[in-house]
């Protein structure tokens, strides 16, 4: 078996970051490896309309990882918050003001609209502003018509609660539970994919997402490990190949 220890994807605490993402920046991640999709970034200029066929409304550089990229997709995820201004606001309506959102901030034209994503350490907002909306208007908030609206409302709930921090005091260390499985399974399947990607076989893999002792214990041709391997290649790939959709709603 090759050292495949100085490889990129060999150590599993560069993909830790995964722990911490959401279902779009996730389909991001699994998007941005599809060799496919590369090419088209590579070609962007001739060909604006390449974004829609992969589901989104601007190509975005795969170079970049989720913490650095802002894919907008399309059509936009339940979680993206619309904004807009507040025809018959009341006297005390709050007023929209863009130095008050907390988190660091880039703002994106898509064509159409002007697209904010906020993010801080424990969170990451993604806001629609509509073209009428100004520093200092009364604004509200934009829910789209679905027959499902109690969902579409604790979603919506849930973001805001995403932007509350005490006295816009964003902590320098934060304390976090236990990743989840479901968060585990996301880390272990992308370090699979660029494992397999990079050309490592499945006892390479093994190695790199779980560890030299746990393959030398448990490698056995019909053996569990192996098995989750292979599973987890599989998973990968069908991500990459279009199983990303689901993570952001399109399909």
């Amino acid at each position: 078996m090759a050292d495949r220890s100085t490889n990129a994807w060999y150590p599993t605490a560069a993909y830790l970051y995964v722990l911490h993402l959401d279902g779009p920046a996730l389909a991001w991640e699994y998007l941005r490896r599809h060799p496919g999709y590369r090419r088209d970034w590579l070609r962007r200029r001739p060909r604006p309309d390449l974004a829609q066929a992969w589901g989104l409304r601007l190509l975005e550089d795969p170079a970049l990882d989720a913490r650095d990229a802002h894919p907008i997709w399309f059509p936009d995820h339940d979680t993206v918050l619309q904004l807009y201004p507040d025809a018959d606001p009341l006297p005390n309506a709050a007023v929209f003001e863009f130095w008050r959102i907390p988190g660091h901030k880039q703002l994106t034209h898509d064509g159409k609209r002007l697209v904010l994503v906020s993010r801080g350490l424990r969170y990451r907002v993604r806001l629609v502003l509509a073209p009428g909306l100004a520093e200092g208007m009364p604004y509200l908030y934009a829910v789209r018509a679905c027959l499902t609206p109690r969902a579409s409302y604790r979603t919506i709930l849930a973001e805001l609660d995403k932007l509350v921090t005490e006295d816009g005091f964003a902590p320098a260390a934060v304390a976090r539970s236990r990743p989840t499985p479901s968060a585990l399974l996301e880390l272990h399947t992308l370090q699979a994919l660029d494992a397999t990607l990079a050309g490592a076989s499945l006892r390479e893999t093994a190695a790199g997402v779980f560890g030299a002792e746990a393959v030398a214990a448990g490698w056995y041709t019909d053996g569990g490990l192996r098995s989750r391997v292979r599973r987890l290649v599989r998973r990968g790939q069908s991500l990459m190949r279009g199983g990303y959709r689901r993570l952001t709603q399109i399909d």
